[in-house]
């Protein structure tokens, strides 16, 4: 059986849901929410069954005050979550929270270019990247905000994120949705985040990440500054033991 999981839908909030469903073996589910609350942050979900903090974007770590474990489990996941400031409550320079509600979206792994049979393997159907708050490369991840058109049959879409498609520049990727035959004649916009963590590593350096799709005007292209993750488990250490002993409720 499909797990269900929340996908943001921007458009078209009172027609039919828009559906997804992944190519990889172990992510084999369907995705779909309406929003009741606009969100006010784009997150990494990280921590487990003993800690959760939230990182919201290269530098900046929140700690959900009202959190004491990840409700995404050891899945570490990109989540839109609304949140407001605890006052006075401030460690190790990051920002004490409480979430009033937070989301998963879909996440997924990118997966290597396979040339010739792209098109077969990930579906060739135009898209139009969303210029906006959430199309965004941080965390190691690239976030895209996307529009496309949608049919009225409940079919799940498919989208993922190649790599390795241009042997002169490593930090090139590509976009490829496959609407399964879907494709209809209302369009909406959806969001789903990848993990770049195959790419290499840029050595702390901030690279342009290229990003090429294929639109409803033709084949396009943009560029965002990417730098590999810093690692975390310092601060996942530290807010467990404060959680532990009690300086985090």
């Amino acid at each position: 059986m499909k797990k269900v999981h929340v996908l943001w839908v921007l458009a078209c909030l009172l027609a039919a849901p828009v559906l997804f469903q992944s190519c990889s073996d172990d992510d084999d589910e369907v995705y779909v929410w309406y929003p009741y609350l606009s969100p006010n942050a784009l997150v990494t979900v990280k921590g487990g069954t003993d800690s959760c903090f939230l990182q919201l974007d290269d530098e900046t770590t929140l700690w959900p005050v009202n959190l004491s474990s990840s409700p995404f489990g050891e899945k570490e996941v990109r989540a839109l979550v609304h949140f407001t400031d605890v006052d006075g409550e401030k460690h190790f320079c990051t920002r004490a929270v409480y979430v009033n509600w937070m989301d998963s979206i879909l996440t997924k792994k990118t997966v290597p270019d396979s040339a010739l049979v792209n098109d077969s393997l990930y579906g060739n159907d135009p898209v139009d990247i969303v210029d906006d708050w959430v199309t965004v490369a941080e965390d190691g991840y690239l976030t895209l905000r996307f529009s496309t058109l949608w049919g009225n049959r409940g079919i799940a879409h498919k989208v993922n994120l190649l790599t390795g498609g241009n042997p002169e520049n490593p930090y090139e990727v590509e976009f490829r949705h496959d609407a399964c035959g879907d494709a209809g004649s209302w369009r909406s916009d959806a969001l789903v985040a990848f993990d770049l963590g195959k790419l290499p590593d840029t050595g702390g350096r901030t690279v342009k990440l290229t990003l090429v799709w294929q639109s409803f005007r033709g084949r396009r292209t943009a560029e965002f500054d990417y730098c590999t993750r810093k690692k975390t488990g310092n601060v996942a250490r530290q807010i467990e033991q404060m959680q532990r002993g009690g300086m985090l409720r």
